[in-house]
Order: structure tokens, then sequence, then C-alpha cells
């Protein structure tokens, strides 16, 4: 995990966050970075504890959870906005297993806020993603209980948010 401290203290994911931290909106130097142990401070050797993104927690829009193949009975949280799937750690939904899945981009989940809906992408990897057993090549809307294929692994698709539902104080409509 590569965590980073902001000049007021403040821990987070140089992965998630780049160089700018979500609490304070400090940019932060690359040389900051903790390479030790990660609940340690460098400058007074106290306990530090990482509350992950407590403070500003991303709502969960919906859900795969896998149906077939190396994850089976795993569920996967789907956000706002584009989610990318792939098999390397940087992607929104990494499933890992499946090695005919892409490392990265195999294809894209989008849960558009303003519309309440959610559509399937293909990714920009080789790899094909079905929908319902139908390739996918442009943007489709998804459904409650539609099955996505990627490589090997089935997934039903489950929505959280939409006509039904949506979060109140969704940051996207800021």
């Amino acid at each position: 995990m590569s965590l980073i401290r902001c000049t007021n203290g403040h821990m987070f994911s140089s992965r998630r966050h780049k160089n700018v931290c979500p609490y304070c909106n400090v940019m932060v130097e690359q040389e900051a970075k903790v390479n030790s142990h990660p609940l340690v401070s460098v400058e007074d050797d106290k306990t530090m504890p990482y509350l992950g993104e407590m403070d500003g927690v991303d709502p969960v829009t919906g859900w795969l959870v896998c149906i077939e193949g190396a994850q089976m009975g795993r569920d996967y949280r789907i956000l706002a906005e584009k989610n990318f799937i792939g098999r390397s750690e940087d992607m929104h939904i990494r499933i890992i297993g499946d090695n005919t899945i892409s490392i990265r981009n195999h294809a894209v989940i989008v849960y558009d806020p303003k519309k309440r809906n959610f559509f399937l992408l293909p990714g920009d990897a080789s790899g094909l993603a079905y929908l319902n057993n139908e390739a996918v090549y442009t943007p489709i809307e998804l459904a409650a209980y539609d099955v996505i294929q990627l490589g090997m692994s089935k997934f039903l698709f489950i929505p959280l948010c939409g006509i039904h539902f949506e979060w109140e104080n969704n940051q996207s409509e800021e």
C-alpha cells in the first residue's frame, strides 16, 4: 500500500489520490512517502491509525457478484461514475484468480448519478466483455440481474441506486 503523510499529518493512499491530500487539499512532495511501517510516523515515532477513506466515503451504487469462476461468491462494489475492471491493483474492480481477464481495463461499468442509470462499456484491452451472452462493442445499458462475462468468470449485476433510490449527498452533484 502506498501511503503518504501530508504536512498536516493526514495519511492517505497515493494510488487513489496521487499527491493531493483528500482531507485538506495540500499537495505533497514525492519524497514524503512512508516506506517503513505505514502506521509509524517518522517525525515523532507515535503510532498513528490509518482510517482509510472514512471522511470521504464513496457510497456504493451497486454490486457485481461472481456466480461462476475463480472468485465465485465474491462481491465487488460499484461506485458512482467510471469503474475500471481488471486484475491490476489500480483497477476500481480488481478480479484476481482468472488470468483470462485482462490486467487493465477489460471492461468499464459506469453509473451516471444525474440520469440514474448503469452502462457496461468495452475496455481498451484485448479481452471481450459479454452481456447476457452477447459481445459488448459499444456502451449498453445494464438492468438488474444481467449476467456479465469477463474471461472465464460470470457476474450478476445488482443495482442499488436508480429510480427507486439515490444517495442524497452524492459528491458528483456538488
